[in-house]
């Protein structure tokens, strides 16, 4: 995700989008799709999640496709996104695999008022017969959000729907521990920078292992992010973490769900 602040975007008439909307991408001007990437539980030897990641229809990076993102149309994009993992997890069958949850990431800044911005997520849902205690959503910790405020209002309601709510990239971004210490997610996604040759870093080591325990003590699930090889791997399963994303277990594969031979 790129860095969004909040603009007055929402300060006129604002219209909510359905899941039939979101499915036409003609007024977003460019079109996308995803790719899968699993979250291993090496307890469970099972994918925890699977995390969708937007991708270009020709091959085009989230970043190229994450450009084209204005205030114009960033709520629909952001709508469009939630609808297009959730009809695509649905046809690859991820809702058949036990207790798998679909990780979707969402744009705080592109959320005018929760309760209605959930509206296309629950109608798509519905028509996909997706479980919506599946689904997880996640926000970069690298995005600048203005209003605290209302990211904290967002991932309640979020949490009343049944959701399960992930901060992702965690220190490496805007709010670190102020956020963690106003709001506790489900989940915390601890950012590849802090992950990557944690072998071989004591500095790192350290400060995972204060995170861990902060997590510890407010019932927070962590997921290592960018976990590359066998060493990572091993440092960071012997400090006590349980759940990874990486290339060392799977890399994204567009409109399909790889799996895993680590661990099992």
């Amino acid at each position: 995700m790129q860095n969004i602040q909040i603009t007055p975007a929402f300060q006129g008439h604002f219209q909510s989008v359905g899941c039939d909307q979101c499915r036409n991408l003609d007024d977003l001007g460019f079109d996308f799709t995803m790719a899968f990437q699993p979250i291993w539980d090496v307890t469970k030897a099972r994918p925890f999640a699977y995390e969708a990641l937007i991708r270009g229809k020709n091959g085009e990076t989230a970043a190229d496709i994450l450009s084209q993102v204005n205030d114009g149309n960033r709520y629909k994009f952001d709508q469009a996104c939630r609808v297009k993992a959730i009809e695509l997890a649905a046809g690859l069958g991820l809702q058949h695999l036990p207790d798998c949850l679909l990780s979707i990431n969402f744009l705080p800044n592109a959320v005018y008022r929760p309760e209605t911005c959930i509206r296309a997520t629950l109608e798509a849902a519905e028509r996909f017969q997706f479980p919506t205690d599946r689904l997880m959503f996640e926000v970069t910790e690298g995005e600048r959000v203005v209003d605290s405020e209302h990211l904290i209002s967002i991932f309640a309601a979020y949490r009343q729907r049944g959701f399960t709510t992930a901060i992702d990239d965690f220190g490496a971004g805007y709010s670190g521990l102020n956020l963690l210490a106003t709001f506790q997610p489900d989940i915390l996604k601890i950012d590849m920078e802090l992950t990557r040759g944690i072998n071989h870093s004591a500095s790192r080591q350290a400060i995972l292992a204060g995170i861990l325990l902060t997590c510890s003590h407010l019932n927070i699930q962590v997921i290592a992010e960018g976990v590359e090889t066998a060493d990572e791997f091993a440092v960071l399963n012997a400090m006590g973490v349980h759940l990874f994303q990486g290339y060392y277990f799977a890399k994204p594969h567009i409109e399909a769900l790889p799996t895993v031979s680590i661990g099992k």
